[in-house]
């Protein structure tokens, strides 16, 4: 499916605002609210959209940490990779896993009650022996820039 700039819109709309109506939405886009709730659907069948979620401020549930973490391995082989990212995949304390270029293999970014919680991920891990050579860890003091979108209008040209 090839993308058009209303395509494009409908996406950097609903990523802002999943819980809007179709009304409004084909108001924004410029569209009328039948065609609109097409081009909807097919986003959502060609994968694009991959699904609707709340954003929670877990500040307001109490006490968490945020963490960082560089992680190399010691092998790079395919089998090494996969083993790191099965279990790693199975922590509900990780949000987010990157493999990156540079000087380690992945930024794992950990959400957890405090700082004995993860250094007890950490242990755990490590006592897995999944391949884990070395990490370095960098705890978030504050985040005053957090944005749940992408700018699709700037890095897509249709």
């Amino acid at each position: 499916m090839k993308l058009d700039k209303i395509d494009i819109r409908i996406l950097a709309e609903l990523q802002k605002n999943g819980r809007i109506s179709n009304v409004e939405l084909a108001e924004l886009v410029n569209l009328s609210p039948s065609p609109c709730l097409m081009r909807v659907k097919k986003l959502q069948s060609e994968g694009f959209i991959t699904g609707y979620s709340a954003q929670i401020d877990v500040g307001k549930l109490g006490q968490t940490l945020t963490v960082f973490t560089e992680i190399t391995l010691r092998n790079h082989r395919p089998i090494d990779f996969s083993r790191f990212l099965t279990t790693v995949g199975k922590i509900d304390a990780v949000v987010e896993c990157h493999l990156v270029s540079g000087g380690y293999d992945y930024l794992v970014k950990f959400v957890t009650a405090g700082i004995s919680e993860y250094q007890a991920i950490i242990e755990r891990l490590i006592e897995l022996d999944i391949g884990i050579d070395k990490y370095f860890t960098f705890v978030v003091l504050k985040s005053p820039i957090v944005k749940s979108h992408v700018p699709l209008d700037s890095i897509f040209t249709a």
